[in-house]
Parts: structure tokens; C-alpha cells; sequence
């Protein structure tokens, strides 16, 4: 297993996260448990979660639940230290968690302190802003993004209160760093640069998505990731299981995402179909299998710090595990890149 380190701290993480967003719902306490055991035995050191997990669906009642199954787990696993544990706190539009208030410092103090207490740990180590309170033009909204309405000085104000709490809890000792999610170059430039000009903490990483069918962040964010040192933390690297291969023949097998989301949330549409069916071409010509040829280009790209991985089998988790150890050859390479210039921005 590789590391990198997180920004300019001293926080090593493995190069590939243990995602958690399913348990809870498709998966229990002994099938996390299992999980957490297997990845930390394959040297996984970097487990995400979130306060509003699980969201395979997301429903009020279980808001929660799987930083809980995490908790338990942590609870009796002795080496806390030797792990890093990242959550985030929901940001402005989610009605299930404090009516979907924009983020405020005291805000991330009460939502910490409560995850704190779902998770059996006394500080997480990458606190991160689920999304920004302005809103993003993630999840597909960059077909209708309008970003024309939006005040840079109330900007500096409301992030500079976020940063500030985020100085007083690192004091305190209940976090490491701070991260954000769902953001863009310019949203990202305002934290760095508010915490600039006030000696706050700087953000350390952004988990956007990226995949092979998703790759907006190899542009502006890729350059901002060089020059300012804020790594990605890639989140749905095999697009919601539709780069799995599972869906390739045009089975939805029972009990998959694709049996309860058909579009795995706008991943899955004509044109990602036509692209992921050139992709598993690709994997087959050279031998391999397109989950693992997905995770080793993401592992491959230059501003990668880390890629989240999910899954809700144990066939599954040792599989993309496994990508740790393929390495793409020129040819691969050179044949992906002519899938993606014939398919941008299939979704």
C-alpha cells in the first residue's frame, strides 16, 4: 500500500479510503466490522464517513447510523492512533439534519462533538464541509449551474467563521484538519485565502467525484491542486458501481445500487453506458478487469491523494483493494485516453 500525506500536515493516509456510505442500510454492523477488518489488514489506514450516512437510501430515521456502526467498531480496535478517521459535517439544503441551516463555527462545533459521540473517538482526523453553503455544481447541476448570484464579502465572512471554529477545536484537540467537498476552484481559493489572510487553517484536501467518467476535476482543479498543495479525495471513483463491470451485459443484479437507483443518480444514462462499454473493452483487451483499470488510473493521476472506495460484498472490497497493486502500461493509458476524448463528459 502507498501513502500520501494530506496537504501540509504530518497525516499520512493509505492511497486508497475505505468508504462507508452503504452501512447501515445494505450492510450491518458485523458486515462493516468485516470490512474495516480485512482493509485495515491490507494496510487501509483512511476510513471515510459523514453524519448523514447512510444514504443507500437516505432516510431520516438512520441519519447517523453508519458513523455508529463505525463507532462500534473503533471501540474495541486498539491502534486508534495508527488510523484516520475523516467525517463531514451536512451542509445548507439537507431538511434531515438541523433543517438544513447553512454551516455556521458553531454550528461544526455541535455537529462535531455529536459525531465524536457516534464514532467512540475523543478527534477525527479530516473534518470535512459536505458541501458549500452557497451550493455546487455537483451531482450533475452543472447542466444548470448559475453561480451570478453570489456575494464574494458575505463569502469572506461566513468562511472566516467556519475557519475560526476550526482553530479553536484543533486547539481543543477534537480534529486534525479540515477539508472541503463539492467544490470548485474558486470556492477552494476562498478558504485558502481567507485562512491566509486571518493565520487560520488552511483546507487540506477536496473530495469531489472522479472517475473515468467523471473528470472535471483535471482541469482548474488540478492546476489549483499542484500550485496549492490541496489534494483530491475522489469520491465514487467507479461511479457508483457503474464501472464495476456488473452492469456491462445489461443485468441489474438484484440487491445492487442499480436495483434501487436505475441511474445511480445521473451516472447511469445512454451516454456514460455507451463509454463504460468502450471502457470494459479497453480492461478486456489488456487482460484486466475494468473495476480494478478504473481505480489504478485514478491511483495514477498526479493530484490523487487518495481514492474511496465502497462496497457492500467482501468479493467486492478485496477486488478493489487488489487495484493497489495493478499498474497501467503505456498502451492502457494511451487507449483511455482516446475512450475520454470521444467521451468527455458522458453524464
Amino acid at each position: 500500500m502507498k501513502f500520501k500525506t494530506l496537504g501540509h500536515t504530518d497525516i499520512r493516509v493509505s492511497e486508497i479510503c475505505l468508504g462507508t456510505m452503504a452501512w447501515g442500510s445494505q450492510n450491518s454492523q458485523d458486515e462493516a466490522s468485516q470490512q474495516l477488518d480485512y482493509a485495515v489488514a491490507q494496510g487501509v489506514n483512511f476510513i471515510d464517513t459523514a453524519e448523514m450516512y447512510p444514504t443507500t437510501p437516505r432516510l431520516a430515521e438512520t441519519t447517523g447510523l453508519t458513523e455508529t456502526l463505525l463507532g462500534n467498531w473503533l471501540k474495541n480496535y486498539a491502534d486508534r492512533d495508527n488510523l484516520v478517521v475523516a467525517t463531514k459535517i451536512t451542509g445548507e439544503g439537507n431538511k434531515d439534519i438541523r433543517d438544513g441551516a447553512r454551516v455556521t463555527g458553531a454550528m461544526i462545533r455541535q455537529a462535531l462533538e455529536q459525531s465524536l459521540q457516534r464514532l467512540n473517538t475523543d478527534h477525527v482526523d479530516l473534518y470535512q464541509l459536505h458541501w458549500p453553503n452557497r451550493g455546487s455544481y455537483h451531482f450533475r447541476k452543472y447542466w444548470t449551474f448559475d453561480a451570478t448570484n453570489l456575494s464574494p464579502q458575505d463569502m469572506d465572512q461566513e468562511v472566516a467563521d467556519m475557519l475560526g471554529e476550526v482553530q479553536a477545536l484543533q486547539q481543543e484537540g477534537k480534529l486534525r484538519s479540515f477539508g472541503l467537498s463539492n467544490e470548485s476552484a474558486w470556492g477552494t481559493m476562498k478558504f485558502l485565502q481567507v485562512a491566509d489572510r486571518h493565520n487560520l487553517p488552511r483546507v487540506v484536501t477536496t473530495q469531489n467525484e472522479y472517475s473515468l467518467i467523471c473528470r472535471i476535476f483535471d482541469l482548474d482543479m488540478a492546476e489549483l491542486s499542484a500550485l496549492e498543495n490541496v489534494g483530491l479525495l475522489a469520491f465514487s471513483p467507479l461511479a457508483a458501481g457503474g464501472l464495476s463491470g456488473k452492469y456491462v451485459s445489461g443485468d441489474i443484479p438484484a440487491g445492487s445500487r442499480r436495483s434501487m437507483q436505475a441511474g445511480l443518480n445521473g451516472r447511469y444514462v445512454a451516454q456514460s453506458e455507451q463509454a463504460i462499454a468502450r471502457y470494459d473493452e479497453v480492461a478486456r483487451r489488456h487482460g484486466l478487469e475494468l473495476a480494478q483499470m478504473a481505480l489504478a488510473f485514478c491511483l495514477s493521476r498526479p493530484f490523487m491523494t487518495s481514492a474511496i472506495i465502497g462496497a457492500t460484498s467482501m468479493d467486492q472490497l478485496k477486488t478493489n483493494i487488489a487495484a493497489k497493486d495493478v499498474v497501467l502500461s503505456d498502451d492502457v493509458l494511451a487507449d483511455i485516453q482516446a475512450v475520454y476524448r470521444d467521451n468527455p463528459l458522458p453524464m
